[in-house]
């Protein structure tokens, strides 16, 4: 398991006209809390991209509403990569408010896919002993 925590605050754009973070807009944090993990470990997105040519389009997004977030409030984002990917990684998310109450929780699930040929594709090896030098720092 890969463990990862960022923050997101909530912008005026993200609230509808009550002030509540418009549904939607988990989505969103979830794309933060997933893209900074894979920065974290030296392989944002952008190098994926570039240097092997592979995109990762959402097939599922699972959402669970507990309670709202709204205008200002700062959000901890929990992403969990739970176990070792192959043609698709899942990525599982906690959201939380500052007092640590838990507003959302959910899931995705991204495929591997060549640019070039538009098919799913095996993880890169570079990615893949990226990922599995996290989970063994992790299982620690």
């Amino acid at each position: 398991m890969i463990k990862f925590n960022t923050n997101v605050r909530v912008r005026y754009a993200d609230t509808d006209k009550a002030g509540v973070v418009y549904y939607a807009n988990y989505a969103l944090f979830y794309e933060v809390g997933r893209t900074e993990l894979f920065r974290s470990l030296g392989l944002p997105y952008s190098k994926i991209e570039e240097q092997y040519g592979i995109v990762l389009p959402v097939v599922e997004l699972i959402s669970h509403y507990h309670r709202s977030a709204r205008y200002d409030d700062l959000l901890n984002v929990e992403v969990v990569i739970p176990e070792r990917p192959t043609a698709r990684i899942k990525f599982e998310y906690k959201i939380y408010n500052e007092e640590g109450v838990l507003l959302n929780d959910g899931s995705t699930t991204l495929v591997f896919v060549d640019t070039k040929t538009g098919r799913p594709v095996r993880a890169p090896k570079e990615v893949m002993a990226l990922l599995d030098e996290a989970f063994a720092s992790q299982a620690l």
